[in-house]
């Protein structure tokens, strides 16, 4: 199984913007979000990723078929400093569990050496246990775990820093 992780293009912000549907429906297992009049559940911050320099999305595919997505982005107004932050990250259910999310996740922590911010929303029991491990594994279990319950999040934030 050949995955490759590719920086997604403007051209490919529509791609992006389909695979982003798909995340957002599985995501109403843990929110209450309603579609719009269009029939969408839409992201506020898709435009944001080719226009603001502190944000990069990606296209997962694997044997060349479309897989998933990452957004990444830098956050400066960390405690500790600037960090690295998985926004969001989707495989298509065809390819989980079979090591692509994982592969993945490492190709980006490996793209982005520094300190990193891998927040999980309190509700989503399946994506938790998928990052511990993941977290765990990669950082060779060199990372802390808060939890956080403010305005702006409510979860577990795993930290490390990636090599």
């Amino acid at each position: 199984m050949n995955i490759e992780l590719s920086p997604a293009s403007l051209a490919e912000k529509p791609t992006l913007k389909r695979l982003l549907e798909l995340y957002l429906y599985d995501f109403t297992d843990f929110d209450d979000a309603d579609l719009d009049d269009y029939g969408l559940y839409g992201y506020t911050y898709l435009d944001q990723y080719w226009t603001e320099p502190n944000r990069w999305p990606f296209l997962i595919r694997v044997d060349d078929k479309l897989a998933g997505f990452a957004l990444v982005r830098r956050l400066d107004a960390t405690e500790g400093g600037p960090a690295y932050s998985m926004a969001e990250f989707f495989v298509v259910r065809k390819y989980r569990h079979h090591g692509v999310g994982r592969q993945t996740a490492r190709q980006i922590f490996q793209r982005f050496p520094g300190r990193w911010r891998v927040a999980v929303w309190a509700d989503n029991q399946p994506a938790q246990v998928f990052w511990r491990k993941v977290v765990e594994d990669y950082s060779q279990g060199e990372f802390s775990e808060t939890w956080q319950d403010d305005e702006q999040w409510k979860g577990p934030v795993q930290t490390f820093v990636s090599k």
